[in-house]
């Protein structure tokens, strides 16, 4: 690391190819390498992007005592023991979500983290959402009045989808309703009830052991008179895809739109009833970041891949996150402060997930969250 840039090393090449020209025109980073198990993919965009350095095995790019940071994007399945190895080679680490599929997993994250000094940040895109931000914003500017209630959505169907993922618990993945709850309620979830609804085809169940169609939690907050509401769903739920979040407050509140792409509603209270809705879209927030990187709030890398036969699907990223969390993570290593969602947080709500399938295998009983998340 140089006193004031970072060698960035990104780990698997799907949508984590989109993060390649932020890193390349962040003023603070230096897109040093690339991992992919498949050298032909590894190849083509490391041509496509002009990135030189480039691995086959993810322990060999350990080895590498030039990286800083790596950024995993690799299957759910691989995401601990990546991260794990990371933070034991001395690098700093943000990984995409969730942190892991266990609690002991999201444990040894934790306190890998707290020995090595290294940073972690679980790289959850909706918490960078303009959407997101635009509540945020809202709240924090007093426009909402007092939080009094907070839901949030993530369903979509995954038919089709790499072999780790039919049957999986709904919640095992849930970070995308969970962050936006905890982060806009600024609390950490304390205990959990989630109830399972439906079933799932018989051959997807036995994988995982988990029937349900939907899973719905509700979720307290320590310290707090808040809960939230959340419920996911991966099979056989006739639903268009949908990440949402609504958040209920004394003066204001504002609500996901039932249909992608539509535009958000505003209530606003002691109106006469016709004129409480009012529909908004949210802004990209692009003014917050360096000015290089600020097109990436709403361009993705169709243009920077005209010209190759590479396709990445995530267009501007996950509501214009992509160059929020880039632009998160390299100054908080350099700035040598937490990230959000730092090591702890990123526990908590992945945590919320897996501890709400445990409650809905137990019919809806309390779940506690491990000590160590809160």
């Amino acid at each position: 690391m140089s006193q004031d840039k970072l060698n960035i090393a990104i780990v698997g090449l799907g949508f984590g190819a989109e993060f390649i020209p932020i890193y390349q025109r962040h003023p603070h980073a230096n897109m040093y390498a690339i991992c992919q198990r498949t050298r032909a993919k590894l190849d083509a965009v490391g041509d496509a992007f002009g990135v030189a350095r480039r691995y086959t095995d993810y322990r060999e790019l350990l080895k590498d005592p030039a990286v800083d940071v790596v950024h995993i994007n690799s299957p759910i399945p691989d995401h601990a023991w990546m991260s794990i190895e990371g933070l034991k080679a001395g690098k700093h680490v943000a990984c995409t979500v969730p942190m892991a599929t266990s609690i002991a997993d999201c444990k040894r994250i934790v306190e890998l983290q707290r020995k090595t000094g290294r940073k972690y940040m679980m790289m959850e895109t909706v918490v960078y959402a303009r959407e997101y931000l635009y509540m945020k914003e809202l709240l924090d500017t007093g426009v909402l009045g007092k939080l009094q209630f907070l839901q949030a959505s993530h369903q979509q169907d995954m038919d089709g989808w790499p072999n780790y993922w039919p049957g999986l618990p709904p919640m095992w993945y849930a970070t995308h309703c969970v962050g936006p709850v905890c982060g806009l309620s600024g609390g950490t979830a304390e205990y959990v009830s989630c109830f399972g609804s439906g079933t799932i085809r018989q051959e997807l169940i036995g994988k995982y052991g988990s029937p349900f169609a939907v899973e719905t939690t509700h979720i307290k907050f320590k310290d707090s008179d808040l809960s939230a509401r959340i419920y996911r769903s991966l099979f056989d739920v006739a639903r268009q895809y949908r990440e949402s979040i609504d958040v209920y407050g004394s003066k204001a509140s504002v609500e996901w739109p039932l249909i992608e792409h539509e535009p958000l509603v505003l209530h606003r209270a002691k109106l006469p009833e016709p004129k409480i809705p009012k529909l908004v879209r949210a802004p990209d927030y692009a003014k917050r970041l360096p000015k290089p990187i600020r097109r990436f709030t709403t361009k993705g890398v169709y243009d920077l891949a005209k010209k190759t036969h590479l396709s990445f699907t995530q267009g501007a990223g996950h509501g214009g996150s992509h160059p929020h969390l880039a632009h998160e993570f390299i100054m908080a290593v350099l700035e040598d402060r937490e990230p959000f969602p730092n090591a702890r947080q990123s526990a908590n709500w992945t945590c919320v997930g897996l501890c709400a399938h445990e409650s809905a295998l137990k019919g809806g009983a309390i779940v506690k969250l491990p000590a160590f998340t809160l």
